[in-house]
């Protein structure tokens, strides 16, 4: 009877191990369809990638600095010019 349980048991344990990796392989299945569907997803989004928003959001940074430089020299010549006039 002993030898008939160790059999049964290393049988069910043989099924649990292939039960595991079939679902191991399943997950993994999944996983590739699921990222697939979602890359497909964001392309037809048409969204920027995020070296392209950095380099506008650098190119927006430098206009600012740029145009306030710019206000304050005309607010400087202005000044200049109220005074002369």
């Amino acid at each position: 009877m002993t030898q008939y349980d160790n059999r049964l048991l290393d049988d069910v344990a043989k099924l649990f191990t292939s039960a595991a990796g079939a679902a191991q392989g399943l997950r993994q299945e999944i996983e590739a369809i699921v990222k697939g569907q979602a890359e497909r997803l964001i392309a037809d989004l048409d969204l920027v990638s995020r070296d392209e928003f950095d380099a506008v959001q650098a190119m927006a940074a430098k206009a600012r600095e740029e145009n306030e430089a710019l206000k304050a020299r005309i607010e400087a010549l202005e000044t200049a010019a109220s005074s002369q006039g």
